[in-house]
Protein backbone atom coordinates (compact mmCIF):
# COMPACT_ATOMS: atom_id res chain seq x y z
CA UNK A 1 0.00 0.00 0.00
CA UNK A 2 1.47 3.12 -1.03
CA UNK A 3 -0.52 5.40 0.78
CA UNK A 4 -3.14 5.97 4.17
CA UNK A 5 -5.95 5.95 1.37
CA UNK A 6 -5.13 2.76 -0.14
CA UNK A 7 -4.66 0.93 3.08
CA UNK A 8 -8.51 2.21 4.36
CA UNK A 9 -9.76 1.26 0.94
CA UNK A 10 -8.00 -2.16 0.92
CA UNK A 11 -9.36 -3.05 4.95
CA UNK A 12 -11.35 -0.47 5.85
CA UNK A 13 -8.80 1.46 8.55
CA UNK A 14 -5.92 2.97 8.92
CA UNK A 15 -4.52 0.66 12.27
CA UNK A 16 -1.56 -0.86 11.05
CA UNK A 17 -0.59 1.82 8.20
CA UNK A 18 2.76 3.28 8.76
CA UNK A 19 4.38 6.34 6.65
CA UNK A 20 8.23 5.37 5.42
CA UNK A 21 10.01 8.16 5.42
CA UNK A 22 12.51 8.21 1.91
CA UNK A 23 14.68 9.90 0.11
CA UNK A 24 11.79 12.38 -0.91
CA UNK A 25 10.80 12.86 3.06
CA UNK A 26 12.49 17.06 3.14
CA UNK A 27 11.58 19.87 5.29
CA UNK A 28 9.32 23.08 4.12
CA UNK A 29 10.03 26.43 4.93
CA UNK A 30 6.48 27.01 3.92
CA UNK A 31 4.59 28.65 6.95
CA UNK A 32 1.29 27.16 8.42
CA UNK A 33 -1.78 27.61 6.99
CA UNK A 34 -0.11 28.55 3.77
CA UNK A 35 -1.43 27.34 0.10
CA UNK A 36 2.03 25.85 -0.33
CA UNK A 37 2.27 23.69 3.48
CA UNK A 38 -1.16 22.82 2.28
CA UNK A 39 -0.13 21.41 -0.85
CA UNK A 40 3.15 19.76 0.48
CA UNK A 41 1.14 18.43 3.26
CA UNK A 42 -1.22 16.54 1.00
CA UNK A 43 1.63 15.52 -1.68
CA UNK A 44 2.99 14.01 1.72
CA UNK A 45 0.19 11.50 1.93
CA UNK A 46 -0.47 10.67 -1.40
CA UNK A 47 3.13 9.49 -1.50
CA UNK A 48 2.73 7.81 1.63
CA UNK A 49 5.68 10.05 3.86
CA UNK A 50 4.86 11.29 7.07
CA UNK A 51 2.90 14.02 7.74
CA UNK A 52 5.51 16.19 9.64
CA UNK A 53 8.37 16.79 9.19
CA UNK A 54 10.52 17.57 12.47
CA UNK A 55 12.94 20.04 10.26
CA UNK A 56 9.57 22.11 9.14
CA UNK A 57 9.35 25.90 9.66
CA UNK A 58 8.17 26.02 13.55
CA UNK A 59 6.96 29.31 13.39
CA UNK A 60 6.09 32.54 11.06
CA UNK A 61 9.63 34.71 12.01
CA UNK A 62 11.19 36.18 9.54
CA UNK A 63 7.58 36.52 7.64
CA UNK A 64 5.55 39.46 6.95
CA UNK A 65 1.85 39.74 6.16
CA UNK A 66 -0.11 41.85 3.99
CA UNK A 67 -1.86 44.60 5.78
CA UNK A 68 -5.08 45.55 4.62
CA UNK A 69 -6.97 48.85 5.63
CA UNK A 70 -9.96 48.98 7.47
CA UNK A 71 -13.31 50.23 5.68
Amino acid sequence: MRNVFQAIDKFGHDEDFAPMETLDFESTEAPAGSDEKLRILAARIEAGLPLWHHDDRPDYSGLTGVVRPRD
